[in-house]
């Protein structure tokens, strides 16, 4: 991965003094880029959804790219330039890419904000040149250690009998936060810190989630009860689904996700419950449409957008789904 990242960022750097700036015009149509690094998650198709939206709304032409590696970031900063586009919106597929996207971006005339996940420098410190919309990471995770204490106290499990699985993904420095905020809620409402355990995925998927929590479950048959937590609902599914393996009960099992996915939708409308019992809900259609705006108002108005701006979720369950998407601006 490491060999890989500095193969993109060196090609990166040369292809830069060979790219001549872009000329953009005011009276030019307004053409804005949307690259996303897992184009097949619900919650970047939901992304692309509202920003299509806003370029409805607004007049401009929209160009979707999924851009899992960093080889692909390259080619689809020289598409949109091909394209004569004059800014674009990404989710990158590694935050250490920021400093050559960003040169590379300002040599091609590109105007460039990040969304969900935030460019680091080369000391992996925010790089706050870039405007960016992101989501309290650390807060979202309290919400769901929290939710986890009030749940286990309701149902009267003892602490001692529960395991809790963390599914990790350290690498991105958004998992970390959640996941550290859900711990930090969890032992301040009196959960065993010792009873946390780590469980690393090899990707953000329900797979690879799948994996880490079934070694997890199959390392630790002490306990009675689990919790679950992650990045992302697919990695509370995947942990769902590998204790119901092991022969876990609805009952048995608390998993809050992050995200409110179709996915967690679809787990919500079986007719048994499951140990998925909630999600916090984000809004994509911030993420989507509001980010969509900025650059259009940026790129048409030269009303650069705020360098930072968080959004937060709500717990939604089985109970309050409908209520929750009406507050959340998706019903």
């Amino acid at each position: 991965m490491k060999l890989q990242l500095k193969k993109v960022l060196s090609t990166l750097g040369l292809s830069i003094a060979m790219m001549a700036p872009a000329l953009v015009h005011a009276a030019d149509p307004v053409k804005i880029g949307f690259l996303v690094k897992q184009a097949e998650e619900p919650w970047f198709q939901d992304e692309w959804k509202f920003a299509d939206q806003a370029a409805k709304d607004k007049g401009f032409t929209l160009v979707k790219i999924g851009v899992p590696s960093g080889d692909q970031v390259l080619a689809a900063i020289d598409n949109l330039a091909a394209q004569h586009a004059q800014g674009f919106i990404i989710c990158a597929p590694d935050v250490k890419l920021g400093p050559a996207v960003v040169a590379r971006a300002k040599a091609a005339g590109l105007k460039i904000m990040t969304v969900d996940d935030r460019f680091v420098d080369g000391s992996g410190k925010p790089l706050e040149s870039v405007p960016h919309m992101g989501i309290s990471a650390y807060k979202i995770g309290e919400q769901v250690g929290s939710a986890m204490v009030a749940e286990i106290k309701k149902r009267g499990w003892k602490p001692e009998e529960v395991g809790a699985i963390r599914i990790s993904y350290d690498q991105l420095p958004t998992a970390k936060e959640r996941t550290d905020g859900a711990i930090a809620a969890l032992t301040a409402g009196g959960f065993p810190k010792a009873n946390i355990i780590n469980a690393p995925q090899a990707k953000t998927d329900t797979e690879a989630a799948f994996n880490a929590a079934n070694v997890a479950i199959t390392q630790n048959p002490k306990y009675k009860h689990w919790l679950a937590f992650g990045l992302n609902d697919e990695a509370v599914l995947g942990a769902v689904r590998a204790a119901e393996g092991h022969g876990a009960k609805a009952d048995d099992m608390i998993g809050i996700g992050i995200g409110g996915s179709q996915s967690a939708l679809n787990e919500f409308k079986k007719g048994e419950k499951t140990g998925f019992f909630g999600t916090v809900l984000i809004s994509p259609k911030r993420h989507g449409y509001e980010t969509s705006v900025n650059m259009y108002n940026w790129i048409a108005h030269n009303q650069e957008p705020p360098k930072v701006t968080f959004t937060t979720g709500m717990l939604m369950t089985r109970d309050n789904i409908q209520q929750v998407r009406k507050e959340m601006g998706l019903e």
